[in-house]
């Protein structure tokens, strides 16, 4: 049973590397590759599921970082199990309805990609058993949230809103991993077992009022509460189907999971009852009253969804058991009427060409099919009885009257869920009024009829469930509900009963009298007012852009005086912050360094160092000869590499030599982006400042690397030394550290470097030369040398190969044999030019970055299945004919990795700088030069 929670979280993110290996497949096979995954999830949870009705917690425990308490923990409980269930439910009916609601146009492969990244979150969040991990899926759906709203790209709304959204929840969830860290801090532990049985603690602790605030800031973001709420409307800028899946059961529903699953630690305080209650209170007043006066079918669910997302939150907040089971159901009611609601009016949309209620109307007669069944889900949403939202809406009614804290409490929250009542009433008779009645259609381009068949269906059973459950609640959502709730109450679960009828109470009458209300409101208001004729404004859009634009002001006013396109003064700054945090320890705390007595250096030690020294004096004397000071500069580098060799560390040296060669290489090429004559000389003040600062510096520097060589003989090294070839299988200390006992690291190092290597190619691949810099004539050929380059390549690609295969036992590895198939290349391009080169070899580097990646992650993960951290080495002894024994370490995998990385962010960075174009604009290709209107840095005309 264990492994099935991997499996379960895995799904969806294989079938996204699937729909995405093949982008020219059908869009129907797109959809049944997508589908594949939450089908495949719900088999897994029903197969899970009698352990959890039981009571159980199923449990997946991998060490990962235990040192500082994160465990890839995935735990199934009640809750987790009911939220899985909705994830990957309405996931199946979205993937289905997307497949006839995106056009011809829409990249459907995309969107599934997209889909199932942000499935696969919501599921990591909901199975996550370990606080730590639960934020990284956390913010993993912030991120595939903004490219689903964002999926519309070509629209600025689409844009502003996936921005928005990004933003508003990105900083919560800043705020959210400050407060994670203080309740690891308060308990010992970010497991979720021990966090949630250490309510009391948490409470007791000075930490507690700051814990919770940061908590609840991550939760109010996401779930869109007051004054955070402004941020969903203009989310509806997305797809429907992204609408009807992450407004509905997913992303804004992941705020109110988490304050479902942190109930039992946070709530009992009276700053938890106001704090939430009274933002839950406001929110779905706010959000209620709002939707009253939307034109935009999308944008009246949109703070309908607002409003009961408050309504969830107040009942939470009030924390007696009976209302955290209602919170609950409501969370289940919310989820089918909503997404339902979200494709009936993606669907009106779809066949209409708009969702302005002004110019709908009448749809009725053309539409009646799906005219009935957004009738019935408006009228769950609305509470009508025997429809499920009227359960959950008496529920609220019950828990409002019998509301802790002080008589004017519960006053206030009766008032409050009595007009929200009346409000949801109200603008669920606008939704139907103004789309299915009356006059219309008007200025249609088209003529609406019914979608087709298929796009029907998700809404028809989502419809299905909403009647069920209303008319036998006890019969369908009742083991559910018992489950979800239990986990969180534990022994304080409630008796309560799900019957349709309770006789007549005064929650019944506030029924009543909402809707009841709720009708004269609608009608009084439309003859009031012409709300069609209402202007919405959004003043939290109004103050997040002014706001917005006032940071990107101080910022660019910040970068302009400090990056301002001085090289020199960027790092000079680097320098002083580098002094400055490496002496402050010894200012705070004086203490002599305790050196031990420096050993003789031989007469070769003497003359390498004098070489070096001579190189570097020479490298200041003649620094205006670009060509010369970049060769001498490259001799310190040799003696640095001899030094390595002098020391016995020959991968130090291999390293060092390689990345000479190829920075010698980087350097001429930037020649090309030089101005011809170098700027005036500086003051001399300012080259004694400097000389001080580098004295500084280098002296630091010295004195740190003494002292790491004079430790005492009983360090790490030791250690490493000793556990190399037992545990890791390898006799090369230095590559088992890269590639076993800190491979996390070096999986760090290189996607670091991958992203280097793609923003200079993405900074480059448009630069052109300014038209003075380029040289008259053809190329000048060298064909001798061109020839040599050529004959070194497979002499240099065997060397390579030699190199990476010995890496584990011997130096050498992937980051030396990388640098060593590079370096001939790189010659190529100098001698013979960029597309002599790319005509004969043609290899994608971007790809090859992207593959290096791909593979040293899976072979780090590999390991992970059988039940040990991520990285852990195994080992196997081929015995092969002719050839005997052969010893295998599995890091080999992950070195392949590195190999690839290093290739090809080397040859992608230095490719790209041997590759400037001349000047796209005609009159600078003949030669016209205007220094008025040529940009300085770019060479391009304004």
């Amino acid at each position: 049973m264990l492994p099935s929670l991997p499996l379960l979280l895995a799904l969806p993110f294989l079938m996204a590397v699937a729909v995405a290996a093949f982008p020219r497949s059908s869009r129907s096979t797109a959809a049944w590759l997508a589908a594949l995954a939450p089908l495949g999830g719900l088999a897994i949870l029903g197969w899970l599921t009698p352990a959890v009705m039981d009571g159980q917690v199923v449990r997946t425990l991998v060490p990962w970082l235990p040192q500082i308490g994160l465990d890839f923990a995935l735990r199934l409980d009640g809750l987790a199990w009911m939220f899985a269930g909705m994830v990957l439910g309405i996931g199946a009916l979205v993937v289905l309805y997307a497949r006839y609601y995106l056009s011809s146009q829409d990249n459907a492969h995309r969107f599934y990609c997209y889909l199932l990244l942000f499935m696969g979150a919501m599921l990591g969040m909901v199975l996550s058993g370990n606080l730590l991990l639960l934020m990284v899926f956390w913010e993993m759906t912030s991120i595939s949230s903004f490219l689903l709203i964002g999926f519309w790209s070509h629209r600025k709304d689409a844009r502003e809103g996936a921005r928005m959204a990004l933003v508003i929840t990105g900083g919560g969830g800043l705020a959210l991993l400050g407060g994670v860290l203080l309740i690891g801090r308060i308990v010992g532990s970010f497991d979720l077992d021990v966090v949630l049985a250490a309510g009391e603690q948490i409470r007791a602790s000075a930490l507690y009022p700051y814990a919770l605030f940061l908590v609840l800031a991550g939760i109010f973001t996401k779930s869109a509460q007051f004054p955070f709420h402004f941020w969903l409307p203009h989310a509806m800028a997305a797809p429907t189907p992204v609408s009807a899946y992450l407004h509905s059961a997913t992303m804004v529903k992941a705020g109110v999971f988490l304050l479902a699953r942190l109930h039992p630690a946070l709530a009992g305080s009276d700053l938890f009852f106001y704090t939430v209650s009274g933002i839950g209170a406001l929110t779905l007043l706010i959000g209620a009253w709002n939707a009253i006066f939307q034109h935009d079918l999308k944008g009246l669910l949109a703070y309908s969804t607002i409003s009961h997302l408050g309504l969830i939150t107040l009942l939470f907040g009030l924390s007696t058991p009976m209302a955290v089971v209602a919170g609950v159901f409501h969370i289940l009611n919310h989820a089918t009427f909503k997404a339902s609601l979200f494709m009936a009016a993606g669907i009106i949309d779809h066949e209409t060409g708009t969702r302005d209620m002004r110019k709908l109307g009448g749809l009725r007669r053309l539409m009646p099919f799906t005219s009935a069944l957004a009738i019935i889900a408006s009228l769950a949403m609305a509470g009508i009885p025997l429809l499920n939202g009227f359960l959950s809406k008496e529920m609220l009614f019950a828990e409002a009257l019998t509301a802790g804290g002080p008589g004017t409490m519960r006053t206030a929250v009766s008032i409050a869920a009595l007009l929200a009542g009346v409000f949801g009433v109200a603008y669920s008779l606008r939704f139907v009024h103004d789309t299915f009645f009356g006059p219309g259609p008007h200025g249609l381009d088209r003529v609406p009829h019914e979608p087709p068949r298929w796009m029907k269906v998700p809404v028809e059973i989502l419809v299905v469930i909403c009647v069920a459950v209303g008319i036998a609640p006890a019969l369908t959502v009742a083991p559910v509900l018992h489950a979800a709730a239990g986990s969180i109450l534990g022994s304080a679960m409630p008796e309560y009963s799900l019957s349709v009828w309770h006789g007549f109470n005064l929650p019944l009458a506030m029924s009543a009298i909402g809707v009841v209300g709720g009708v004269a409101l609608y009608f009084g208001l439309r003859k009031l007012i012409n709300l069609h004729g209402v202007q919405n404004t959004t003043t939290g859009r109004n103050v997040f852009h002014a706001q917005l634009d006032t940071i990107s002001a101080l910022a660019m006013r910040l970068t302009n005086g400090i990056a301002n396109g001085s090289l020199q003064r960027m790092l000079l700054g680097l320098v002083l912050v580098a002094i400055t945090v490496a002496a402050a320890p010894y200012i705070a705390n004086p203490a002599s360094p305790n050196w031990t007595k420096p050993q003789p250096i031989p007469l070769l030690g003497w003359a390498l160092w004098l070489v070096m020294m001579a190189c570097a004096v020479a490298t200041l004397r003649v620094y205006k000869q670009r060509l010369l000071a970049v060769l001498l500069v490259g001799g310190v580098g040799l003696m640095v590499s001899l030094t390595f060799v002098f020391l016995s560390a020959p991968d130090l040296a291999l390293t060092q030599l390689l990345v000479e060669m190829v920075t010698l290489v980087l350097m001429l090429l930037g020649m090309n982006y030089l101005p011809a004559q170098s700027g005036p000389e500086r003051p001399r003040w300012r080259k004694r400042r400097d000389a001080v600062i580098a004295i500084l510096a280098g002296s630091g520097l010295g004195a740190l690397a003494y002292s790491a060589m004079t430790l005492p003989p009983n360090t790490m090294a030791g250690e490493m030394l000793a556990r190399a070839l037992p545990e890791a299988y390898g006799q090369n200390v230095v590559n088992v550290i890269l590639v076993d006992f800190r491979g996390f690291d070096t999986f760090g190092e290189i996607t670091v470097f991958g992203i280097a290597a793609l923003v200079v190619h993405a900074l480059l691949r448009r630069t052109r030369m300014a038209p003075e810099q380029i040289m008259p004539g053809p190329p000048i050929k060298l064909p001798v040398p061109a020839d040599l380059a050529q004959i070194m390549f497979p002499l240099t690609l065997t060397v390579s190969i030699f190199l990476f295969l010995r890496g584990h036992n011997a130096p050498g590895g992937g980051f030396i044999a990388g640098l060593v198939l590079a370096v001939p290349l790189l010659i190529q391009y100098v001698i013979q030019g960029t597309a002599s080169v790319e005509s004969r070899f043609g290899f994608d580097y971007i790809r090859c970055i992207g593959m290096g990646l791909l593979i040293a992650l899976l072979s780090g993960s590999a390991s992970m299945l059988f039940g040990v951290p991520f990285l852990t080495s195994g080992h196997l002894d081929l015995h092969l004919p002719l050839i005997g024994e052969v010893p295998l370490a599995s890091a080999i995998g992950f070195d392949i990795g590195v190999y690839l990385v290093v290739f090809g962010g080397a040859m992608l960075m230095l490719s790209m700088m041997a590759t400037v174009k001349p000047s796209r604009t005609r009159s600078a290709r003949k030669g016209e030069i205007d220094l008025q209107r040529r940009s300085a840095r770019t060479g391009e005309m304004h």
